[in-house]
């Protein structure tokens, strides 16, 4: 599932679509600045739905997220999704400690938004563990319009070309594609999968901002997303 940007987000995922949910519609928080000074503007891009999807597999990264041994002061939340979705991480790894602490803890906010949603809980403790402020709020909401509509997803999503600036000790941005043509909104009470086409682009540009918190966890404070972005589906 998308981390919850497009869904706002993924965050996840965005939480966040392509054909599948477009049924729901979430108006993602702020834009991220990456720099130290700037403002936040509302997101390009709604929720339609989780889509799912993954572009071709290329072997780079293990399809479930990195762990977060470079951030290990604060337990992670053990987030086990079901078989049929997958997150897909690909080139996820940069080799400096910061930044893949950094990448590590994106990771896991999105699978714990796409295991919030899939389990139909807005209060899971996944989402005030890996966010903040506007971004956790947008989570919430994002889930919990899953709720409402009485929407799941399934399939797969693969997230690929991250790219990660440190900010400070403490703040860090980190923009990232996904690719959701291969996955789909799924009726929680019935169990069917939407195939329908969509005219909607499954490549979407994700750009958070995340905050050190005082156990190690980098939180995801503001995350926006854009459907369609030429950088993703170039």
């Amino acid at each position: 599932m998308a981390d919850v940007a497009d869904h706002f987000y993924e965050g996840g995922g965005a939480m966040p679509a392509v054909g599948r949910i477009t049924a729901i519609t979430l108006t993602v928080a702020a834009a991220l600045v990456l720099s130290a000074c700037g403002g936040d503007s509302d997101s390009e891009d709604k929720a339609g739905g989780r889509d799912k999807s993954t572009g071709a597999d290329t072997g780079t990264e293990a399809s479930k997220a990195p762990g977060a041994s470079a951030s290990p002061v604060a337990d992670r939340p053990t987030v086990e999704l079901p078989s049929d979705i997958v997150d897909k991480y690909e080139d996820w790894k940069t080799g400096d400690d910061v930044k893949d602490a950094v990448l590590a803890d994106t990771a896991g906010r999105i699978d714990a938004t796409n295991d919030a949603i899939v389990r139909g809980d807005a209060s899971a403790p996944g989402l005030p563990f890996y966010y903040r402020d506007k971004a956790l709020r947008g989570a919430v909401e994002w889930v919990q319009e899953y709720q409402d509509a009485d929407l799941s997803f399934t399939g797969t999503t693969r997230y690929f070309d991250p790219k990660v600036t440190v900010l400070g000790s403490t703040s860090a941005a980190v923009v990232y594609c996904a690719d959701e043509s291969k996955g789909f909104n799924k009726n929680r009470k019935t169990g069917k999968v939407d195939r329908t086409p969509s005219d909607e682009s499954p490549y979407v540009l994700y750009t958070t901002r995340l905050e050190r918190s005082e156990k190690g966890v980098w939180q995801t404070a503001v995350l926006t997303s854009k459907r369609g972005d030429e950088t993703c589906a170039g």
